[in-house]
C-alpha cells in the first residue's frame, strides 16, 4: 500500500552509527521504559515491534546499546501507577507511552525522566501537555486526532449503504476518551439523519450482549469506537459483527486488517516507528519541552474486501478510488 507519510517519518540517512560504535566500547547502553495500556499478546506486534525496528534503523540495538524495559497494564489500567513507578525506580533514560492511561501514569510517576507519547487521542483537550507547539514539562510525542473522525466514518457507512437507516455504536465506557469519541459518533449519526443505539461495554465479555442489541435494534451498520480494549480483542469484535451480518467502520486501521469492513485513521503503526525519532533526539540532547507534538498530515481509507464479500456487500466504485488499500 502507498501509505501517507507520518510528518518527520523515520528515513535511513538518520542512523546513529556513533551510538552503535560507543556502546561497543563500553559507554553507554540506553535504556528505554516502554508503558502500555493494553496486552502485550495483541499488541506487541502492533506498537512495540514497529518502535524497536524503527530504534534499530537509527543504531540502537538491544543486547548492544539498548535495553527495553516493556511494562503492559494486560486490561488492568489500575496496575499503570505502579509500573510507571517501577520504571522510574530503575532510572530508565526516556518512558514511551500509548493512550491516555499509560501517559497520566507516566506524567505523574515522575517529571524528570523525558515521556515520549506514541499515540493518544487528545494530547492537549486531557491535559497531557500545554499545547501542540509548546508542550512544556517533560512530555512530548504525537496525537492521531482521532476524535475528529466521527463525522467522516458515519459518511462512509452512508456511502457504503444508501439504505442505511439506523446505526449502532460500541464503545468502552470505562475509557474517558472513547465515552467522548462515542459521544460524537452518536451527535455525527442523528446529524446524518439517522436513528442511534449505544451498545457500551465494560469488558470484551460484554461483546455478545452488545451485538444482540445491536441485531435486536435491527441497526444497518456499527461504528466501533477504537481503545485498547477494542483494539486488543479486534479479530474477536469483527468475527462478532460479520456473524451476524453487521457491516463496521472504525477509526483504526488495525481493526480493518483484523475484519472491520472500514476503517478511516492515520497511519498508528507508523506514528509508533515515528516515536524513535523523538526518543534518538531525546538521547542526544533535546528537552521534550522544546519539540513540538505533532498530528497526522493525512488519514488514509482503508476496506476490507473480504468482509465486504462475506457480507454480501459491493463495494461502491466512488469508495474504491478513494481507498489507500483494499484487503482482499
Amino acid at each position: 500500500m502507498d501509505r501517507r507519510k507520518f510528518v518527520g517519518s523515520v528515513a535511513c540517512g538518520l542512523l546513529a552509527m556513533p551510538l552503535a560504535v560507543e556502546a561497543q566500547q563500553g559507554r553507554r547502553v540506553w535504556r528505554i521504559g516502554y508503558l502500555g495500556d493494553g496486552f502485550a499478546t495483541s499488541r506487541t506486534s502492533i506498537n512495540l515491534d514497529p518502535f524497536r525496528d524503527a530504534l534499530g534503523e537509527l543504531g540502537y540495538v538491544e543486547g548492544r546499546n539498548l535495553v527495553i524495559e516493556a511494562r503492559w497494564s494486560d486490561g488492568d489500567n489500575e496496575r499503570l501507577a505502579t509500573l510507571a513507578s517501577d520504571l522510574v525506580r530503575r532510572q530508565v533514560d526516556v518512558i514511551v507511552t500509548h493512550g491516555l492511561p499509560a501517559s497520566r501514569a507516566a506524567k505523574n510517576a515522575t517529571t524528570s525522566i523525558p515521556i515520549v507519547v506514541a499515540v493518544i487521542a487528545d494530547i492537549v483537550g486531557t491535559g497531557v501537555v500545554e499545547s501542540l507547539a509548546r508542550p512544556g514539562g517533560n512530555v512530548t510525542g504525537m496525537t492521531d486526532q482521532v476524535v475528529d473522525l466521527s463525522g467522516k466514518e458515519v459518511e462512509l457507512l452512508k456511502e457504503m449503504i444508501p439504505s442505511l437507516r439506523r446505526v449502532g455504536v460500541i464503545w468502552n465506557r470505562r475509557s474517558e476518551v472513547a465515552a467522548t469519541i462515542s459521544k460524537l459518533s452518536v451527535t455525527a449519526a442523528r446529524k446524518s439523519g439517522l436513528d442511534v443505539v449505544s451498545l457500551d461495554m465494560q469488558s470484551i465479555d460484554d461483546l455478545g450482549r452488545a451485538v444482540e442489541a445491536a441485531t435486536k435494534a435491527q441497526v444497518g451498520a456499527v461504528v466501533v469506537v477504537h481503545d485498547p480494549l477494542t483494539v486488543g480483542n479486534r479479530a474477536r469484535i469483527a468475527d462478532a459483527l460479520i456473524g451476524k451480518r453487521l457491516p463496521s467502520v472504525s477509526g483504526s486501521l488495525w481493526l480493518a486488517g483484523a475484519g472491520i469492513l472500514m476503517a478511516y485513521g492515520p497511519d498508528q503503526t507508523g506514528m509508533f516507528r515515528h516515536a524513535a525519532v523523538y526518543v534518538d533526539k531525546i538521547l542526544k540532547g533535546a528537552k521534550p519541552a522544546d519539540l513540538p507534538v505533532e498530528q497526522p498530515i493525512g488519514f488514509e481509507l482503508v476496506i476490507n474486501g473480504k468482509t465486504a464479500k462475506a457480507l454480501g456487500l459491493t463495494i461502491p466504485q466512488s469508495l474504491l478510488l478513494r481507498a489507500d488499500e483494499v484487503i482482499q
